[in-house]
């Protein structure tokens, strides 16, 4: 497995996600705990170095299957966690808080969860617009002069928002949507996080599961699944937006890969400061993904796939685009 570098933090250039491991998605059967810890053993065994998780996933159940998964081998890996959607003073999962004593609080229920006495890259997961950010990185800043953080992150930051986080210490990482589904990032973020040594780690790099083509109708997902009511994935957005996977999948069969694999090729052929986190709890998931690695786009199909335009409709309903920094 090659590498990528966030800033000033190795990783392996495909991670692996481990939102799904608390029950997310429900395509694909129900939750396994076994099953989840053995497709991150299988992962690292495979060379990924890289595992991203969240307080907020479950919440705490992913964090608490990531620590089982790493003992015995914490030094091999760069665990990923982040905080700010927990309420620990009595507001709960789903609200926004980042404020110092926050921090401290959701600090040391991770390191417990994750069996560690570190975590290597800490995010804000949504920027809390109730707290300064410049408060929230001098209080990370404080757990890095610590040891408790090794390095920072921030997750669906803006850029004037990146500014002045990275004024107050330096973020190894911003970790926001794109993918040939989602192609914001690279008008303004991009070109920031370059010039300024950031590292850049999309999530969702599968369009949420659109990109691997096993979607081809709305009947597809489960009425219990929040796609349901995502706006890509609803009435005409999703027949039209059955036209990228469509192409995706014409460049797959030339190079002998599958529609996921070539989706991450794509991916990874825009820097070697990219490090996406594909998502799943299925060894067989993760043993497709991380064979992207060895995927070379030939300069014509690359060309194909930047033409492609973004997908139809909003990429997240209206409340959760509310959350996100603009």
């Amino acid at each position: 497995m090659k590498n990528a570098t966030l800033g000033t933090l190795t990783v392996s250039r495909i991670g692996l996600g481990a939102m799904t491991m608390a029950g997310t998605y429900l395509t694909g059967g129900g939750l396994d705990d076994d099953e989840s810890v053995r497709t991150l053993h299988r992962a690292f065994d495979l060379g990924v170095t890289h595992v991203d998780t969240a307080e907020i996933y479950g919440p705490f159940h992913s964090e608490e299957i990531v620590g089982r998964a790493i003992a015995g081998r914490r030094d091999d890996v760069v665990v990923a966690t982040k905080f700010g959607l927990v309420s620990h003073a009595g507001g709960g999962p789903g609200v926004a808080d980042s404020s110092p004593v926050n921090i401290r609080a959701a600090v040391e229920g991770s390191l417990k969860r994750l069996g560690t006495d570190r975590i290597d890259l800490y995010y804000q997961h949504r920027v809390d617009p109730g707290t300064p950010i410049e408060d929230t990185v001098g209080a990370l800043a404080e757990l890095v002069a610590e040891g408790k953080v090794l390095h920072i992150g921030l997750s669906e930051a803006s850029p004037d928002t990146i500014r002045r986080a990275h004024a107050v210490h330096p973020v190894a990482a911003l970790q926001t949507e794109y993918s040939l589904w989602t192609r914001d990032p690279e008008a303004e973020l991009l070109p920031l996080l370059r010039e300024r040594g950031i590292g850049f780690v999309p999530y969702s790099p599968l369009g949420h599961g659109f990109l691997t083509g096993a979607l081809r109708t709305p009947d597809d997902i489960p009425d219990d699944d929040w796609r349901k009511t995502n706006p890509r994935f609803v009435g005409e957005a999703f027949v039209q937006n059955l036209r990228i996977v469509d192409e995706v999948a014409a460049v797959a069969a030339e190079a002998g890969a599958t529609t996921a694999q070539i989706a991450l090729a794509w991916l990874l052929a825009q820097g070697d400061d990219i490090a996406p986190i594909p998502g799943t709890r299925r060894v067989a998931r993760v043993e497709e993904n991380t064979a992207a690695d060895a995927v070379v786009l030939t300069a014509d199909q690359l060309a194909r796939l930047d033409a492609l335009t973004p997908a139809t409709g909003e990429r997240h309903d209206e409340a959760n685009m509310a959350a996100i920094d603009r």
